[in-house]
């Protein structure tokens, strides 16, 4: 069997196969969930990064949510694709994180601000990239935009994984579009 035939039979075809793996992981099959980790870890980096707009956090909150997954793997419930739930997983993982260091945040939002206001003033001629503008948006707001515009979820969606109103959502989404209008017009 060549190297290629068999990196196809890795991939999962169909929700059953997936299903299948998870619960031989919930019995105990280390090597079932190392499959699911191997075939999903790629595409949850990935979310990490984007909504933490920061490697090495992007890094950490991968791992956590493996971790978290492994403990709660008897609470799938089968009713969605298994990267949907470790998706969930990763965006509450980033909302605990950003929680937990608000406070400290706040202060480098504020020093990011001052120096970003400065720089902006000594700087005319620089152009600011969509990415740089994202990364400047709060946290909520940030969130709300790459699951709605980049990730494709729709608001009741994101309400329920955030933990937000509805109207809320929308309102982040309304905020970051004009915030990043404003900041790619200078």
């Amino acid at each position: 069997m060549s190297s290629s035939s068999v990196s196809l039979n890795l991939i999962v075809k169909n929700p059953d196969e997936e299903f299948k793996l998870v619960e031989q992981a919930v019995r105990g099959n280390n090597e079932a969930f190392k499959e699911l980790f191997t075939k999903n870890v790629q595409r949850i980096h990935s979310l990490c990064l984007r909504i933490s707009a920061d490697v090495n956090l992007a890094e950490d909150l991968t791992q956590e949510v493996f971790i978290k997954a492994w403990e709660k793997l008897n609470t799938f419930k089968f009713e969605c694709k298994f990267y949907t739930w470790l998706h969930s997983i990763a965006v509450n993982q980033f909302m605990m994180h950003l929680r937990s260091s608000k406070r400290q945040s706040d202060k480098e939002n504020e020093f990011e601000r001052e120096i970003t206001l400065e720089g902006s003033k000594q700087t005319t001629d620089s152009r600011i990239d969509l990415q740089k503008a994202i990364d400047k948006l709060p946290g909520q707001a940030r969130m709300v935009l790459i699951l709605h515009d980049i990730e494709g979820y729709k608001h009741n969606e994101i309400s329920e994984m955030m933990d937000i109103q509805t109207g809320t959502s929308k309102a982040h989404l309304h905020h970051a579009r004009k915030f990043l209008r404003k900041e790619l017009s200078k």
